[in-house]
């Protein structure tokens, strides 16, 4: 997305130039730049993932409820070269690693606790993020039968969307939600929309590192918050255009 930009400014420039508007395309090369050094140096990319963090760095407190759900968010899948072999992301093990300790300490409140994986087949490997999870999850203590997976979902949208009727077709009355720090603002957004009032826990947290020359690193991590930005501002925009489906009540999970 970043360097999309600094590559269309500079084609800008380019054809500015010569079509002798050498004020504006000085001007473009000189916005190039700035992003450049903003982003490839870190100010940027830490500034935008500290405050879409910011309401998370502390964990929330635990309050256990008679039946509790634990919805894991998924973060893709891979498959592993020359086989049919799927597996859970580098990114998702830390968000598999919160959503399974979470469970062990709500199983030893002595309260009922369910791990809803949510996540379908988005990268069209053949297996569902959900089913790629769960055995990660088992292996971590999780038992099978306190498993809820849904698989069809392909974005945060559908996460919350189709985690809804699970959720309540379980009778939970306590949902813990376990992602990224810097996806949980979008995804609280997403699942208070459908209803469904869960206490946000934070599974990781990321930043940009700063750097007198541009990393490779700050561009991934500039495009990974404002694909979260644009994720909110699009929300925003389709309610106020009443073109998302209709919000549930509050609380009605």
């Amino acid at each position: 997305m970043v360097l999309n930009t600094l590559l269309i400014l500079i084609l800008l420039a380019i054809a500015l130039a010569r079509l002798k508007w050498s004020r504006c395309s000085r001007t473009l090369l000189a916005l190039a730049v700035i992003l450049l050094l903003a982003v490839g140096c870190g100010p940027l990319p830490t500034w935008l993932l500290t405050r879409l963090q910011s309401d998370y760095v502390a964990r929330a407190p635990i309050a256990w409820g008679r039946r509790n759900a634990i919805v894991l968010l998924g973060a893709s899948t891979v498959q592993v070269a020359d086989s049919a072999q799927v597996e859970a992301s580098l990114f998702a093990y830390g968000r598999i690693s919160e959503a399974a300790a979470l469970y062990r300490v709500c199983r030893q409140s002595g309260n009922a606790c369910k791990v809803e994986v949510s996540g379908g087949d988005a990268r069209g490997t053949g297996e569902s993020e959900a089913a790629a999870y769960a055995g990660n999850l088992q292996r971590l203590g999780v038992d099978g039968a306190d498993l809820l997976l849904e698989s069809r979902s392909v974005n945060t949208w559908q996460n919350a969307q189709f985690s809804g009727p699970l959720l309540k077709s379980w009778g939970a009355d306590r949902v813990w939600l376990v992602s990224s720090g810097f996806h949980l603002r979008r995804s609280m957004l997403y699942f208070k929309h459908f209803g469904i009032q869960a206490t946000p826990v934070r599974a990781d947290y990321v930043s940009g590192v700063l750097s007198w020359w541009p990393l490779s690193y700050n561009f991934a991590m500039a495009d990974l918050a404002l694909h979260e930005y644009a994720g909110i501002a699009r929300y925003r925009w389709y309610n106020a255009m009443g073109w998302n489906v209709r919000a549930t009540k509050p609380g009605s999970l």
